[in-house]
């Protein structure tokens, strides 16, 4: 069955890696995948997004995900100036980094799971030009909140990036997440 994914961050914080990383891992599972970006007026700091597909067939669509079945949201505040729930599918997740629980975010009628991925970034010093690396660590929370891959595979994926201690370090921010994940349904 396939499995649509739009991930949303802020320019610089890696939504185009995970999800590129999230089809890898994917993609080792013995699923068929896509990823890509979307890109308008980039700038660091500006509001991106990437996209996944996973599924048990060969996927036909090459289009962006305009009716996801998931939603990551990498910035905290990000809900507050983009639309972030557009297209989700009724019964879709939003995956969403905060130090809130599910039911203090301000999305109602969504099932909602939060993370704090800057909280373990900082935790661990997991720092690029002074600021937290939280893409590898929602993945680990994708993956319990999900179950479309396995913890496992996107440890491997991360340890096969990254080598040496930075790998070592992005997949203990991915156990971390994926232990600490909150889920509000």
């Amino acid at each position: 069955m396939l499995k649509e994914i739009r991930i949303h961050g802020r320019g610089g914080q890696g939504a185009v890696t995970a999800a590129q990383l999230l089809a890898h891992a994917a993609f080792l599972e013995g699923k068929w995948v896509q990823a890509f970006p979307y890109f308008g007026a980039e700038r660091r700091g500006a509001p991106v997004k990437a996209f996944a597909r996973i599924s048990d067939e060969p996927i036909l669509v090459h289009s962006q995900v305009y009716n996801p079945d998931y939603i990551v949201v990498l910035a905290p505040k990000l809900q507050e100036v983009v639309d972030v729930t557009e297209g989700l599918k009724k019964d879709g997740l939003i995956l969403i980094n905060t130090r809130k629980k599910p039911e203090e975010v301000d999305l109602k009628n969504w099932r909602i799971a939060t993370v704090d991925a800057t909280g373990i970034a900082l935790e661990l010093n997991l720092l690029v030009a002074g600021q937290p690396v939280v893409n590898t660590s929602i993945l680990g929370a994708f993956a319990k909140a999900t179950g479309e891959v396995k913890l496992e595979s996107v440890l491997k994926v991360i340890r096969e990036t990254w080598s040496g201690s930075i790998g070592e370090i992005n997949a203990k921010a991915a156990e971390l997440a994926y232990e600490r994940l909150m889920r509000g349904w």
